[in-house]
This record gives structure tokens, sequence and C-alpha cells, in this order.
């Protein structure tokens, strides 16, 4: 198998993300892609070779949760951005569900901003758990290391620096306001649907 890296060159000219800021993260999300195939066929190679007890192997397959969830987490990143400026649909059903668990959608956008806005890199993510039915708003860190099992992401932000630096230096808060002006929020309820 083969993963290929997805075009997301139509977000050049998106409200508050400069075109050197876009044009870095995707290299950088191209890198993770590159980086799993690479992985995989090294693994793929050891394994018909049986070297798959040794260490080699072991810190291979350790390091392929790493690429792997930083290409997919950049694709939901990229895909939930848009230059539409498509409004929080307060009738929709994830609108209910954040009004059901948060009391209002102001409650749960305050929440997200403030994991957004930990310190640290990684990622804040909007969860959907399929069995217990909830949303939770949660920090990954590392790309491989706080993942919900069985959550769904639906909304991603980007917290590394690679995300806003060249534009807003360590000023994350004023990237966090730009990130939800951006946010294609028809995608995120197309996400929930699809599990809920």
């Amino acid at each position: 198998m083969k993963f290929e890296a997805k075009d997301y060159t139509h977000l050049i000219g998106i409200k508050g993300l400069s075109e050197q800021l876009l044009k870095n993260h995707f290299i950088l999300y191209n890198g993770y892609v590159t980086n799993t195939n690479k992985l995989l066929d090294i693994l793929t190679s050891m394994l018909k070779e049986g070297k798959t007890g040794t260490p080699e192997y072991s810190e291979l397959q350790r390091r392929f949760g790493w690429e792997f969830n930083g290409m997919r987490l950049h694709e939901l990143y990229f895909s939930n951005l848009t230059k539409d400026n498509k409004k929080f649909n307060t009738n929709s059903k994830l609108s209910k569900e954040i009004t059901k668990i948060y009391g209002n959608y102001e409650n749960w956008e305050k929440n997200f901003k403030v994991v957004g806005a930990m310190r640290g890199i990684g990622w804040a993510i909007l969860v959907y758990d399929p069995q217990s039915k909830e949303l939770f708003n949660i920090w990954i860190n590392e790309h491989d290391m706080g993942h919900l099992a069985g959550g769904i992401p639906l909304l991603i932000m980007d917290v590394f620096e690679h995300a806003f630096m060249i534009d807003y230096g360590t000023n994350r808060i004023d990237y966090i306001k730009t990130f939800f002006e951006n946010i294609d929020w028809e995608e995120i309820e197309k996400r929930y649907e699809n599990h809920a």
C-alpha cells in the first residue's frame, strides 16, 4: 500500500494564514506521507526477512504511529479549514449535542480554545466517542500520545509552532482566533453525522 499526499493548495489565500506559512506546512505534511510509506516498505521487508525480533524492527514499528498519525491529523486539519466562512449551524445535530454536554456553544468554544492554548506542542481536538455518545475536547501530544481509543476526531486544530509562528510569533491566542474564523463547520457536522 502507498499513501498519496493530498493537495491542499486551495487553502492559499485563507484569511489570516500567509502563503509562506501554508506552503511550509504542506511540505511538512508531505514529509509525513513520505515517511509513512518508507516505514511501511522497511517494515514489510523486515517481516519477509524474519527480522521482526530485532530492536530495529521494534523501534521502526513504534515510529510508524508517529508518522501515520502526523499524516492523518494534518489531513483532518487541512480539510476542516475553508476560505468560504461556513458558520456553525445552531440547528444541527452537533449543535444540540454540544449544548447538551457544555450548556451552549460559547462554553464549548471557550473550553476548546483553553485546551488549544495550553503550554506545549500538539493538537486540540473535538472527539466523538460513539460508545458513550459523548463529545470531548482533548489534547494530543506528539501525534501518537493522548488519543482516545475508538474516538472519532471531528475538529482538529494544529498547535505545533509550525502551524502559526511565521505569522503570529508566539501569540498562539491570535492564531486560535484565526483558526476559528476559518473552520468549515459543514465538514465537521458531516464527520459527526457519519458516526452519531
